[in-house]
């Protein structure tokens, strides 16, 4: 049991539906089987949306409260206590008190996953409006992440049926084009080709780019930015060994099934990817790649129009954990491969050798 992975969860905007899916998902109590979870939270929004699951049907939830993570026990769903003790919860009603408490579990985890006290984090939906404040002037967690774990993230969207990735995020579709250029799509191509191979296990990843124009800017009549950036840094990524192909036209590249003959796609912003991807895979998972650490979460918002109802879906963040998992087993066995490939190789073959048995090619000679 020690060695279960540590996953950590954060409450996210305590009047949203974070901690209502949170708890229904625990209301199953194998899942503690499978890792041990640590969620940064409060435990007066915990007590409160306890009512509104068993309400619905749902097993309680035992929450076993911890200072600091080093001291949750496998077996148990472990609560790490962080933000004020007199929180007002109002579901369905931004605050900034919800924001204030968003962000005290983030930084809380953001810390314990950056010593490694934590294998991974899944995130629950915060209010970009609600969270801003002097210490906290980020647009998402994307951003946030970014400048915590020092790196630049790469926005996957993954489901059983595809994985979106985006070239530009968290930015206005007015200045989309100018963000644009050909180095950002080579640096995308190339970041989400390492994903799939070490995050996705896939081994020569085909990756479809969508066009920035309606229908692909035909021939530069609606756009030149297909001509002059997105199929220079295609051919630009292909001759590096990397297998892009494009540009495609959005909107007959899903509604022909053609996604489907490709490992990933590069949508050119933010809903370009994402109304598809949301619309043909419900229940998606948000996944952060190009970070030194695993990030996940839900593929929702904070959904205030239920939020306290008890009827908001948890199968999105169940998946997002899952998600979690099996990305942090994936990139350590990559990383394990990469070590040591000949050892591998042999092991796979039934046998098992290490650096000493091979042989000594000097006496060989």
């Amino acid at each position: 049991m020690s060695n279960r992975l540590k996953i950590g969860i954060t409450q996210g905007d305590t009047n949203g539906v974070g901690w209502e899916i949170i708890l229904k998902i625990f209301s199953d109590n194998r899942l503690v089987e499978l890792f041990t979870p640590i969620i940064y939270g409060s435990p007066v929004a915990a007590a409160h949306y306890q009512k509104v699951v068993v309400e619905q049907g749902y097993e309680a939830v035992r929450l076993h409260s911890i200072e600091r993570a080093e001291r949750a026990q496998a077996g148990r769903v472990n609560l790490v206590e962080v933000g004020i003790k007199d929180l007002s919860i109002t579901p369905g009603k931004p605050s900034k008190a919800g924001g204030e408490a968003a962000a005290a579990a983030l930084r809380s985890a953001i810390e314990d996953l950056k010593d490694g006290r934590i294998d991974a984090l899944v995130t629950a939906p915060i209010d970009k409006e609600m969270i801003q404040s002097p210490d906290f002037t980020y647009t998402g967690h994307t951003e946030f992440l970014a400048k915590e774990l020092d790196g630049e993230p790469l926005m996957i969207m993954t489901s059983e049926l595809m994985r979106v990735g985006l070239v530009t995020i968290h930015v206005p579709v007015c200045h989309v084009a100018e963000a644009l250029n050909r180095e950002l799509i080579v640096e995308r191509i190339t970041q989400i080709n390492t994903s799939m191979r070490q995050d996705f296990g896939i081994v020569r990843p085909k990756i479809a780019l969508l066009a920035l124009n309606p229908h692909a800017g035909d021939g530069g009549l609606l756009g030149k930015e297909e001509q002059e950036i997105i199929s220079p840094a295609i051919v630009e990524a292909y001759e590096k060994g990397i297998l892009a192909f494009g540009p495609f036209a959005a909107d007959g590249f899903f509604a022909s099934g053609q996604f489907k003959h490709y490992d990933a796609i590069l949508a050119m912003y933010h809903d370009q990817g994402l109304a598809p991807f949301k619309t043909l895979t419900p229940n998606g998972v948000n996944f952060t790649a190009s970070l030194t650490e695993v990030r996940t979460s839900p593929d929702h918002g904070v959904a205030y129009d239920i939020a306290g109802k008890g009827i908001a879906d948890e199968q999105s963040m169940r998946n997002a954990i899952y998600n979690a998992i099996d990305i942090v087993r994936r990139r350590r066995a990559w990383e394990e491969w990469n070590e040591n490939p000949l050892e591998h190789f042999e092991r796979e073959k039934g046998r098992d050798i290490s650096i000493k048995d091979l042989p000594d090619t000097e006496s060989a000679e």
